[in-house]
């Protein structure tokens, strides 16, 4: 169970790649955390998805759009409509690289929805440049690897700091001390680990189009859940490179190097049945010794974020 009002999770509206099919709409992906929403990518249709998967819009504060090719943002003035309809005269910002920051204010324009809209364009850098906090936890960007500027987004939850009460009593230390102890990591000889210990938050990375490089195990490591393209098989691994996209062998293998609990990918071809390509991620988990499980995304699943272990 997460903590904060609500659950933690992924709700997948849309999974196709450039072009949708019968059984796939176009991109679309909003994480539930926390009592709030963020939505990434959404691409046509998304509106209507999100009534089928009953994703309520006033919930969602903030769209994150990974670059501008457009099966990824436009649904943004159908979901900026439709939030005007739901609450009237609220706040959203839209974030997106510098590059997509004209394509996104006017999709904004275009929609002449009564929200108050915010786009930001943010450099799309070799490093995680925060941009947001998302009740209380840190929502960073980090530029790919695709045909036109792209960001991958990375959510952290703070990590915690849990007091052993026997170690502290037996370490002779009691109230307004503990919480000094916990500033200054070490008093009277007593150091904070000694007599805690540190849980790491939560982290979700959402990597859409880009070619393996090494901003992609960066955005993605020691994430509970990681949503990756997988838009070619390895049997086109030449394609996905020319085309700036990543093979499902590739996801796997950087999932599992990067110790990635859940992948979930998506973003998929028509041209490929999907169980190929989960079983070639799952091959490419196994073969880097990795555990990381594999879900290959449906519209409309749901997919819980993991909890870590020994989480209150």
């Amino acid at each position: 169970m997460s903590l904060g009002s609500g659950p933690r999770e992924l709700v997948v509206l849309g999974t196709a790649g450039a072009v949708p099919t019968r059984e796939r709409n176009h991109n679309g992906y909003v994480l539930r955390w926390d009592g709030t929403s963020v939505l990434f990518d959404p691409g046509e249709g998304i509106q209507r998805q999100m009534l089928h998967a009953g994703v309520s819009s006033p919930r969602i504060e903030r769209i994150c759009v990974t670059h501008r090719h457009n099966d990824h943002c436009l649904g943004v003035p159908g979901v900026l409509n439709r939030m005007a309809q739901d609450r009237p005269g609220r706040p959203v910002t839209v974030h997106g690289p510098e590059d997509a920051f004209e394509h996104l204010r006017a999709l904004a324009v275009v929609a002449q929805a009564n929200v108050r809209v915010t786009v930001q364009g943010h450099p799309a850098l070799d490093e995680e440049v925060p941009i947001a906090d998302v009740a209380g936890s840190a929502l960073t960007a980090r530029a790919l690897d695709h045909r036109v500027p792209a960001l991958g987004y990375r959510l952290t939850e703070p990590g915690h700091v849990t007091f052993s009460r026997d170690a502290l009593a037996a370490a002779g230390i009691s109230g307004p001390d503990v919480g000094r102890l916990q500033r200054e990591g070490e008093l009277r000889g007593v150091r904070l680990e000694d007599v805690s210990t540190h849980r790491p938050g939560q982290v979700v990375a959402f990597v859409m189009d880009t070619r393996l490089c090494p901003a992609v195990g960066a955005v993605v490591r020691d994430a509970d859940l990681a949503v990756l393209e997988c838009t070619f098989a390895e049997r086109d691994a030449h394609l996905a490179t020319a085309r700036g996209h990543l093979t499902a062998r590739q996801a796997g293998d950087v999932a599992a190097r990067a110790g990635v609990r859940t992948l979930v990918l998506t973003h998929v071809s028509a041209r490929y049945d999907a169980a190929e390509l989960g079983a070639e991620a799952r091959t490419a988990v196994a073969a880097a010794g990795g555990t990381t499980t594999v879900h290959v995304a449906q519209d409309l699943d749901v997919v819980a974020v993991p909890p870590r272990v020994g989480r209150g």
